[in-house]
């Protein structure tokens, strides 16, 4: 039952016929979990908080950070630094203290996902690399889970369901994952700033419809979304046997084709022994010219029409923001120079 505070927040589902208290009470006892509380997660977390799910889980390994508020509206500037899951936590419990969260200050890996999973009646996908996905639709198959999926690219976006009532999954729609480099991700193209939160409320939408039983769910449909002319286009995929899957893969970075690198360096270490090595900057102008450790200046997009302008009379030292596009970098330089030391910067820039 309802107690009657409850009976006020929720006073508008409880008018709707298609929800009343019957719907409102499946929600209170529905368990979600977001994987991301970004771009997309933050829309997906603050509509399901205030639709009032009864259970949200929050895993990310993030902090926020400067950039990310253009776009990620639960945080302000003084939320920099702080770990994405527990910021979003405490913000969104004062808009609705009958919601109770559990966060996750991890990354989501093949040896945590199966067991999180099960705890949880429907995943969401908020994530921004292909690992993510496939690591997310893989755990979902196995475990049972429909997966609510979006995406997002400059100024369109993707929106499906897979895994719910037998459904397609990713795989039936991705067989196989883009070549590394193929597709950048916000970071280092763009992204306009209100189109995460279009998809991410039409994920929260898709999430409350699986709930409370409500309309077609996009199952086996794939919702495509331009917001510069508006136009929406939904394509219908069939299921294959990409869905039969009963093990997780051994390594999802190998399997999407990011380069595992030989070696890595801290910052502290490059920092006392900086003569001994070449840097390499991979990042875009913007950040560039934000901060940078000095070296040379490739992005990443340009490296294949550039790369011979690097000086290979020392080790080198790529770096980036995170160390994913200067893994994604040194996986390309490593074929045009087979007998240069390439060195990742572990973790990124600071």
């Amino acid at each position: 039952m309802l107690n009657k505070e409850e009976q006020k927040q929720y006073n508008r589902h409880l008018i709707l016929e298609e929800i009343g208290e019957e719907g409102q009470l499946k929600l209170k006892q529905a368990k979600v979990l977001v994987i991301g509380a970004g771009g997309l997660g933050c829309p997906v977390l603050q509509y399901l908080t205030a639709a009032g799910v009864g259970t949200i889980g929050i895993i990310d390994d993030d902090v926020v950070d400067q950039s990310n508020l253009q776009r990620q509206i639960l945080y302000t500037m003084d939320d920099i630094g702080a770990s994405k899951a527990v910021t979003a936590a405490k913000r969104l419990s004062k808009l609705n203290p009958f919601v109770l969260f559990k966060t996750y200050e991890e990354k989501l890996t093949k040896d945590n996902a199966i067991t999180l999973f099960k705890q949880f009646d429907i995943i969401v996908d908020g994530s921004d690399n292909f690992e993510t996905r496939y690591l997310s639709n893989d755990a979902s198959v196995i475990t049972n889970k429909p997966l609510v999926y979006g995406s997002i690219f400059k100024f369109e976006g993707q929106v499906s369901v897979f895994n719910y009532k037998g459904s397609a999954s990713y795989r039936c729609l991705y067989p196989t994952p883009p070549k590394p480099g193929e597709m950048p991700n916000c970071s280092e193209i763009g992204v306009l700033g209100v189109l995460p939160g279009i998809i991410g409320s039409l994920q929260a939408n898709e999430v409350i419809k699986i709930i409370c039983e409500l309309g077609e769910v996009l199952t086996n449909k794939l919702l495509l979304l331009d917001v510069l002319t508006m136009r929406q286009l939904v394509l219908n995929y069939t299921k294959t046997d990409k869905t039969e899957i009963t093990v997780l893969e051994e390594n999802y970075e190998v399997f999407c084709g990011v380069t595992l690198v030989k070696n890595e360096i801290t910052q502290e270490e490059l920092e006392q022994n900086l003569k001994a090595y070449h840097l390499l900057d991979v990042r875009e102008n913007w950040e560039r010219e934000q901060n940078h450790i000095g070296g040379q200046h490739i992005p990443l997009g340009e490296l294949p029409n550039r790369y011979r302008e690097i000086n290979t009379n020392k080790p080198i030292v790529v770096y980036c923001k995170s160390g994913m596009r200067s893994k994604r970098a040194i996986g390309f330089l490593e074929e045009e120079f087979s007998d240069v030391n390439f060195v990742n910067l572990k973790g990124g820039l600071w």
